[in-house]
């Protein structure tokens, strides 16, 4: 960023951050309003805006906890075209949902429910009246949604990026003050590299956090998946990503294949078919065997609108998942424990 542009800024950044800290203060003292409700709630987000690797650990806890309890996800599904509170069903879309909502749908809806609502604290109610056996509910993106209690909140941050070394909006990332990150109970650097320096790491984050649980943790992508058919994916690839961050994700596909191109749209990207027909023309002109997308695009690009433009057979998706560098039991424990202990404390709260 110019110089010049960081000092036209900066204003804007003190005024941003008295305003999260007052609005943080009231809720801290109890004059803004908060809910607990009688499920365990598991909030998951971020100081910074832009991608930690939300979705990938979202999908980590529904592995943890779905075949034990029942538990929906509730996510406001961001750059969705419906509004209000909505159980997914097999007649949604990611235009119903957002990319992050359908991408859960399509992969656990059998065994999770699946929500979005912009108020959480309206939807809660909503799926415990709806779904009355849900034991666990899991806030995507809540972080600062504090008029809902959770009974354990994660908050994640990017190696590359971390918190501690960032600033409040519009100068830099952070949603709110680093000391935000006092009020969660466990913190997990993602996306971590192997040669990282986790003493270091953990001194600069207990700046802000004394007592809480540091985990570090990486995202891994599994064999690229055909959008349609049982062929394999080509070595001469180009990439496309609409997502917060891509840069681990073009390290990995220049490491695997063949990188011709990278077409990279804005995070939430809807695709037109112009957009289509500009990769599939570029691909070809490029001599690519394959199109590599996310999985979390590929939810989008085989909406019905674009199925007659899009031509199944050259694209590819990577599933991600994550994956902890060391004491992940210990995580997996602390999770487990938490929600036991809660669940009995409902238990005898409501006999």
């Amino acid at each position: 960023m110019m110089p010049f542009l960081k000092v036209l800024l900066w204003p804007f950044t003190i005024l941003y951050n008295l305003v999260t800290r007052i609005r943080n203060y009231l809720f801290d003292i109890g004059q803004k309003p908060s809910f607990k409700f009688d499920s365990i709630v598991i909030s998951v987000g971020n100081l910074n805006v832009g991608g930690s690797g939300k979705t990938p650990m979202v999908e980590y806890l529904v592995r943890l906890l779905g075949q034990q309890y029942s538990v929906a996800i509730l996510s406001r599904g961001f750059g969705r075209k419906t509004q209000g509170f909505r159980i997914a069903s097999d007649e949604d879309t990611a235009t119903t949902l957002g990319d992050e909502p359908y991408q859960y749908y399509l992969k656990f809806g059998k065994e999770v429910s699946v929500c979005v609502g912009e108020e959480r604290a309206l939807a809660i109610p909503t799926i415990l009246n709806e779904r009355p056996t849900t034991q666990i509910i899991l806030l995507d993106d809540a972080f600062q949604h504090r008029t809902v209690v959770p009974q354990f909140s994660i908050l994640l941050t990017e190696f590359s990026r971390p918190f501690y070394s960032d600033f409040v909006l519009p100068f830099g990332r952070l949603r709110e003050a680093r000391k935000g990150a006092g009020r969660a109970d466990a913190i997990i650097v993602t996306k971590c590299s192997p040669l990282l320096n986790q003493e270091e790491v953990e001194k600069q984050i207990r700046k802000y956090a004394r007592q809480q649980p540091i985990y570090f943790s990486s995202i891994f992508y599994k064999e690229a998946v055909p959008f349609s058919g049982g062929q394999s994916v080509g070595k001469r690839v180009v990439l496309v990503s609409g997502i917060a961050n891509s840069s681990a994700l073009e390290s990995f596909v220049a490491e695997h294949f063949q990188l011709q191109k990278h077409f990279k749209f804005n995070d939430h990207h809807f695709y037109s078919s112009a957009d289509l027909s500009k990769i599939q023309t570029g691909a070809d002109h490029l001599g690519a065997d394959s199109i590599i997308t996310t999985e979390k695009d590929m939810v989008k690009l085989i909406s019905p609108q674009l199925q007659a433009d899009l031509i199944r057979t050259k694209w590819f998706y990577l599933p991600v998942e994550t994956s902890f560098l060391d004491r992940g039991a210990d995580f997996d424990k602390l999770v487990l424990s938490m929600v036991g202990e809660n669940l009995k404390l409902l238990h005898d709260q409501n006999p």
